[in-house]
């Protein structure tokens, strides 16, 4: 079961990680380090969970911080049941449609507006974690992301890479380029880089926990900013914030549950395609083939198609959540795939009845297991920082649309559909792997392909990472990672599928597999990111 190791399968690369304790995977070494020392000295998955986030706020700026929003997935066995927590922020409750019109604007401007900026998410997320599932304090998680914010910490350089791509966006606000540039520069690969502002954001919060943050200066000075710069945030916005918890969706896949948060977020596009996939026998077709890739691709379109029409925040709208999952509409969908023509641009389906990102696995000892993602949306979010916080304001609310007939209309104190997904995989209740892939629209795109690597190709989860990928494109073109051959390619171009070159990797995802009969832990770390996978 997930267990076909072949070394140098996909060329050249690094094994899984084995241990009988516990385990970390993550996109940055020095937040693994410090998600694992956490276990060591007595903190439980949900525990490591936090400070790990929390570090790679300090270590990795651009995809993920306390400005931003937060998913988990949470197995704890005392109560025998895969919990999510729902932690996205929500609209200002000035954000009425009619504001953006009168404003003359036909879309949410995604950089250097507080239009994009919903409420923050995240510190209340984990403060309501810790507090139903965790055993340390605020204090203890969050001391050190503290200490490395306040004494710095070295640059990659793939981090200081997408640092000197972003300095055009962080030298536009005055705070964000003092706080994130050195004399209007990236920080060099090796150079050491502090945030202190950031530090001290950190620490109250450490010490008042998500008050700190939602009722006390934090949230004065991100409203005082909002005003200045024409922003619409009151405190009643960030005093009503609530995280909610939530059943997880899922589908079986060949006798296996996949389990992912429900609308707002994207999951449910994962879960639709691996419905659909699970009408043809992928593993006959062979690992990226011809005919599994059209497959996919097929798939996921479908899905996409779908998400964009019917996905948003359920409250505001009726999501069709059972019928998008039925096995009868993936019947009906699966029909739509011809297998020797792509479809162009495919509607949504009739489902009713009658960016950057970090993403995180952790499992401990007594097995509680962990599934946590973490997001600005974008690279640097919104690139705007207010004040002296050191924290960068998200831009998730570009996801809005502006158009009154849309799903994902923009409404007061709504959540906008999310990319952010993280995922599990389980058995008779038990879960066997807690996944996840970073990077916006690639993310259920990775999670399908993910677990067509496990389930239909029996590789073990550092093998199923390795693999080439695909990405639909947001225009609907095809790019392959290298890796995946030009006849291949060229294969699927007869196919009609519009192919064009890869610019870089796509996503970057971690995994840990708790090995039901040996009791052991298996973790694996995409070698598309600086992460790695640790374990005791």
């Amino acid at each position: 079961m997930f267990s076909d190791y072949q070394p140098n399968r996909f060329g050249p690369g690094r094994s899984a990680v084995i241990s009988q304790n516990g385990a970390v995977a993550t996109s940055q070494p020095l937040a693994a380090q410090v998600g694992l020392q956490v276990l060591q000295d007595g903190g439980n998955a949900i525990d490591a969970a936090i400070a790990t986030a929390a570090m790679l706020n300090v270590v990795e700026p651009m995809s993920t911080g306390i400005g931003g929003d937060a998913f988990m997935l949470i197995y704890q066995p005392e109560n025998g049941k895969i919990l999510g927590l729902n932690a996205s922020g929500r609209a200002p409750y000035a954000a009425e449609l009619e504001f953006f019109v009168d404003q003359g604007l036909s879309y949410i401007p995604n950089y250097h507006s507080m239009y994009a900026v919903t409420v923050p998410g995240a510190v209340d997320g984990w403060a309501t974690l810790l507090e139903k599932c965790g055993t340390m304090t605020m204090a203890d998680v969050l001391q050190p992301a503290i200490f490395h914010a306040e004494n710095g910490f070295p640059v990659s350089p793939q981090i200081s890479a997408s640092w000197q791509a972003s300095v055009p966006l962080l030298s536009h606000c005055p705070d964000t380029l003092k706080t994130y540039l050195i004399g209007g520069r990236a920080p060099e690969s090796g150079e050491m880089f502090k945030n202190i502002n950031l530090a001290r954001a950190l620490r109250l919060i450490s010490e008042g926990g998500s008050d700190a943050f939602y009722r006390g200066q934090i949230a004065e000075k991100i409203v005082k900013f909002s005003t200045e710069n024409g922003g619409l945030f009151t405190m009643k916005d960030f005093i009503d914030h609530t995280s909610d918890w939530v059943e997880p969706i899922s589908v079986d896949y060949r006798g296996y549950d996949v389990c992912e948060i429900p609308p707002n977020g994207q999951g449910i596009t994962a879960l639709m395609a691996l419905n659909i996939v699970s009408e043809f026998d992928i593993s006959a077709m062979g690992h990226n083939s011809t005919e599994s890739l059209h497959c996919m691709i097929e798939s996921m379109k479908l899905s996409f198609s779908d998400l964009y029409e019917y996905i948003t925040d359920p409250t505001f709208e009726n999501v069709p959540v059972d019928g998008l999952l039925s096995t009868e509409y993936a019947k009906t969908q699966s029909n739509r795939i011809n297998p020797n023509q792509a479809m162009s641009n495919p509607s949504a389906g009739n489902p009713r009845l009658g960016d950057d990102t970090i993403y995180l696995s952790v499992v401990d000892k007594d097995r509680n297991v962990v599934s946590f993602i973490n997001s600005l949306f974008h690279g640097f979010g919104s690139g705007l920082v207010a004040g002296d916080t050191g924290i960068l304001l998200q831009n998730r609310g570009a996801g809005f649309s502006l158009d009154p007939s849309h799903a994902n209309c923009i409404a007061s104190h709504k959540r906008t559909m999310h990319t952010i997904i993280p995922g599990m995989i389980a058995r008779d209740g038990m879960p066997l792997v807690t996944f996840g892939v970073m990077g916006g629209q690639m993310q259920p795109q990775g999670h399908l392909q993910l677990v067509s690597n496990l389930i239909d190709f029996n590789m073990d989860v550092q093998s199923a990472l390795d693999a080439p990928r695909f990405r639909v494109m947001d225009d609907g073109n095809i790019s392959l990672e290298r890796g995946i051959s030009d006849s291949i390619s060229n294969q699927l171009r007869e196919k009609k599928h519009h192919i064009i070159p890869p610019n870089t990797f796509f996503g970057g995802g971690q995994a840990i597999f708790v090995h039901p009969e040996y009791k052991t832990l298996i973790a694996g770390s995409d070698p598309r990111r600086d992460g790695c996978a640790v374990g005791y």
